[in-house]
């Protein structure tokens, strides 16, 4: 905010709210800030292949998600090699030396960990926090509402922003079994799209979906994905870096 205040407008989505999660990620991990613009960039062509923006020949798209990934796990592994002789307090060098029943994160294991970590842990929490400077843009009634009593309703607006954004679109899965979903067959081996975009505005779930509402509760959105062990490891980074920037 500080840094384009004097200016008077700016975009938004690259001026401001890319830049907290993305240096957030980045210093959590221990990457110097000289790489920032790169890991931006990456991560852009990994989750934004089919945007002309980022790739602009779609028959290309394919590999240029695939030396994406490399470039960053590269990045990530000779950074991983550096901390395992000279350690510092940030999470790399916690991945490097951490042992269990006596194994440990190989390079590659560090690389692949960092590309899910870099790629989800800037881009949705980017896209959240766009969303919600448009939806209380649209909505100056619940702009007010908050701003009069921000402490209190940050937690509500904040699962609220999550709900409205969805950041994360569909995932697909297969079916391990033969079942019936809302009366359609689905045979084992299927492939199968969880719209979250779609539960999210469940008439069956939430009262008025279509309504933005920075108060509402209860609130049981699956921005975060659902219960278990694929649930966002960083849902409560996101919740934070959400709450820090509207507060500002």
């Amino acid at each position: 905010v500080e840094g384009v205040r004097d200016r008077g407008s700016c975009d938004f989505v690259t001026d401001i709210a890319a830049m907290l999660p993305l240096k957030i990620i980045c210093d959590m991990m221990g990457i110097p800030e000289s790489e920032y613009r790169f890991v931006f960039d990456r991560t852009n062509v990994i989750l934004g292949a089919t945007d002309p923006e980022y790739v602009s020949d779609l028959t290309l798209a394919i590999p240029m998600i695939l030396q994406a990934g490399q470039e960053l796990a590269a990045l990530a592994e000779d950074l991983a090699g550096v901390r395992e002789k000279s350690p510092t307090d940030d999470l790399t060098s916690v991945l490097v030396h951490a042992e269990i029943d006596g194994e440990r994160l190989t390079k590659s294991e560090i690389g692949s960990f960092f590309v899910l970590l870099t790629a989800a842990g800037n881009e949705t929490t980017r896209n959240a926090i766009s969303h919600g400077m448009k939806a209380l843009a649209d909505h100056p009634d619940q702009r007010r509402r908050w701003m009069h009593d921000f402490e209190n309703l940050a937690p509500t607006a904040v699962e609220e922003i999550v709900r409205w954004a969805t950041p994360v679109i569909h995932f697909r899965r297969t079916a391990t079994a033969d079942t019936t979903i809302g009366g359609q067959p689905i045979r084992a081996g299927e492939k199968v799209i969880m719209w979250y975009a779609s539960a999210n505005r469940d008439e069956a779930v939430f009262d008025a979906p279509e309504r933005f509402d920075v108060g509402r509760t209860p609130n049981d959105h699956v921005g975060y994905g659902g219960p278990g062990p694929h649930f966002c490891l960083g849902a409560q980074l996101a919740r934070r870096e959400i709450t820090v920037m509207f507060r500002e």
